[in-house]
């Protein structure tokens, strides 16, 4: 099973990944110490050499952090047919203690690297670094996260044994069940279907805001990850009852599958691609003001807030077509 070709992939991503945000974090060390744009020593010009190279690489991994989210849900959910009672991804995940904490890094890691690169890109159009030191300290939040991600991958997989009995995804998304999973299947549908386009609307309100007249970034950013973390629920509380058709099935992972024509990954793809540019309006907030910035960066964030804005809308517009065009009714 480790050489399936996907298992490999996301080992060597994972491998290179850490290595990389290990060997920065050396150099992010001092540069947070050292760097100065106005110095001609030697010093600064290796750093300045190093931080070039080391954000050229990052961009490229970082990239791939991304890909590597679904790539390792579908992994798991192409894998649910060696163990005994897995029904899709869920199950997967389930056979041992390192499936789902790996899936929680990973998707903790999609969103920090996003907006590390949210970052990076604002900081390389400035011609005196401003946030170099802002996306070193960032790294070096983030390595624990990205080296902790990589063993509990790693052994996920290493520990996979087939014909295993593991649970389907209908008794782990089921109400009664004494898990976080059974909890959120448990909410009200209704009540979650109004809190979901309550939030949404006022994400969007306040994001047509910000790009109109360039007021409540701060806002508009709290509410993308607000709506994020609303969407994650309603998907398990109701969205996704409207697409399997049934009272009781509330698992995220089914969506993934070629029955209900893989309508997981555009959904998912767009939640967490809004989430990522709203959220990045915010982190860059601060630095509006910064003299080398002043031009390019309010424009820049209103490319984040319309990227943002159109995947939302795409987002709610195939779940809402879902709920208007399907023959279930809660």
């Amino acid at each position: 099973m480790v050489f399936h070709p996907a298992i490999i992939a996301l080992y060597l991503s994972s491998m290179l990944i850490s290595f990389m945000i290990s060997y920065s974090a050396y150099y992010g060390i001092q540069i947070l110490r050292k760097w100065d744009i106005q110095s001609g020593s030697e010093l600064q010009l290796i750093l300045e050499r190093k931080t070039y190279l080391i954000s050229t690489l990052l961009t490229y991994l970082f990239g791939f952090q991304l890909i590597s989210f679904f790539l390792y849900i579908f992994t798991a959910d192409q894998l649910h047919t060696l163990f005994v009672g897995a029904m899709c991804a869920a199950g997967t995940l389930k056979v041992n203690d390192y499936g789902y904490p790996a899936l929680i890094l990973k998707m903790i890691n999609f969103l920090v690297a996003g907006l590390w690169l949210i970052l990076n890109s604002t900081d390389n159009r400035a011609y005196d670094y401003p946030l170099i030191k802002k996306k070193y300290l960032l790294l070096l939040i983030m390595a624990p996260w990205v080296l902790t991600e990589m063993i509990f991958l790693v052994n996920y997989f290493l520990q996979l044994k087939p014909n295993i009995i593991t649970s389907c995804c209908g008794s782990l998304f089921s109400a009664g069940q004494n898990s976080m999973a059974s909890d959120l299947a448990s909410l009200p549908p209704t009540l979650m279907k109004g809190i979901f386009y309550l939030m949404t609307a006022s994400t969007l309100i306040c994001g047509i805001r910000f790009y109109q007249k360039e007021k409540g970034g701060y806002l508009f950013s709290v509410m993308s990850a607000l709506t994020f973390w609303v969407s994650i629920a309603s998907i398990i509380s109701f969205i996704s009852l409207y697409y399997y058709e049934l009272p009781t099935h509330h698992c995220p992972f089914c969506l993934l599958q070629k029955e209900y024509g893989y309508i997981g990954y555009p959904l998912y793809a767009a939640l967490f691609g809004s989430a990522v540019s709203g959220m990045g309006i915010g982190v860059l907030m601060p630095f509006r003001n910064l003299r080398s910035l002043c031009e390019t960066l309010p424009a820049m964030q209103r490319k984040l807030v319309l990227v943002s804005l159109i995947l939302s809308l795409i987002f709610t517009a195939l779940v809402t077509y879902r709920i208007v065009f399907s023959d279930f009714r809660l």
